[in-house]
């Protein structure tokens, strides 16, 4: 994808982070939900907004072993959900999720920009005034090359910083649970700025690679400890 359009593409999926909403989804005074989209027509994703990059996705809430998961596959496409929220990371500093990995677009590494595909993406923004091009993004991401553990600023956009957590093939097709502390993570990567995380996206790709990916991911929220 011409390095112009993938501007064009960042700019507008964190367009409009100026104002986040109210809380989203059951909060106590340990945990915030992230909700998975409400039960809808085919197609349909309540609560949440479907953006595509290339094609079109398929992104479905479906049940699974693990409960309702959303369900993403890409064909050489790529799309993503996001739902806005607020959240002071300074308070609620980890997020967890479960995900599932099916298959990884083959070839793909976050290093390379012509390889940027990714089988799952979870992103947590933070918006920061004008938004389409200085909100931070922090991407937690299931890579196919890029060893685990490592950091990596996007060769997209870089207000994009990825923390790769799985790598490769080695527990495809398994549930895995995952927790990160956010707070620790921005400040790594991005520097001590006092922002609020603003937005919540899923995302999958295999658009650079011309390939294909399946995962799953459900069981997101935010956590005091």
């Amino acid at each position: 994808m011409p390095k112009l359009i993938h501007i064009i593409h960042a700019a507008a999926f964190i367009t409009a982070l100026g104002v986040a909403v109210a809380f989203a989804g059951q909060v106590n005074d340990k945990t915030i939900d992230v909700p998975l989209p409400a039960p809808a027509e085919p197609g349909e994703l309540d609560g949440w907004t479907v953006k595509d990059w290339t094609g079109r996705s398929g992104i479905d809430v479906v049940e699974t072993d693990a409960g309702r998961a959303l369900h993403l596959v890409s064909k050489g496409s790529s799309s993503a959900i996001y739902r806005d929220m607020e959240v002071d990371v300074s308070e609620y500093r980890y997020i967890n999720w479960k995900w599932k990995v099916v298959s990884l677009p083959k070839g793909g590494d976050v290093r390379v920009k012509s390889a940027d595909d990714q089988a799952a993406q979870l992103y947590v923004i933070f918006p920061k005034w004008p938004a389409s091009v200085n909100s931070r993004l922090l991407g937690y991401i299931w890579d196919t090359s890029t060893p685990a553990g490592l950091s990596v600023t996007s060769t997209k956009m870089s207000t994009t910083r990825y923390v790769v957590v799985e790598s490769g093939a080695k527990g495809l097709g398994l549930w895995h649970q995952e927790r990160r502390n956010v707070y620790e993570d921005f400040k790594t990567l991005f520097g001590d700025e006092k922002l609020k995380a603003g937005r919540v996206s899923i995302m999958i790709d295999s658009d650079d690679t011309n390939g294909s990916a399946e995962s799953y991911i459900t069981d997101i929220y935010f956590s005091k400890d």
